[in-house]
């Protein structure tokens, strides 16, 4: 669930976990540059799965045209950076 005042590096900290924990691996292996097929070998159904945790972690949603842009962990935190409105 979503605390009321989350700062940037909380969230960045939390989808690092999310996409570590989705995979297997130690949030030590994943930073913001981590591409999740190249680096984290994530398949589709992961990708997918990432997803879904984000949208119910953070209670929001992320359309389908939004979500196949996803490419990396930066590129996660910055969507939901917007859609929650995060500044620092």
């Amino acid at each position: 669930m979503q605390t009321q005042r989350q700062s940037l590096s909380e969230l960045q900290q939390k989808v690092i976990q999310i996409a570590a924990e989705q995979v297997g691996m130690d949030c030590q292996e994943v930073n913001l540059a981590s591409h999740f097929e190249n680096d984290l070998s994530y398949d589709s159904l992961d990708q997918t799965e990432f997803v879904m945790e984000i949208e119910e972690q953070f209670e929001m949603n992320v359309p389908d045209e939004e979500a196949i842009k996803i490419k990396t962990v930066g590129q996660a935190v910055a969507l939901i950076q917007v859609k929650l409105q995060i500044t620092t």
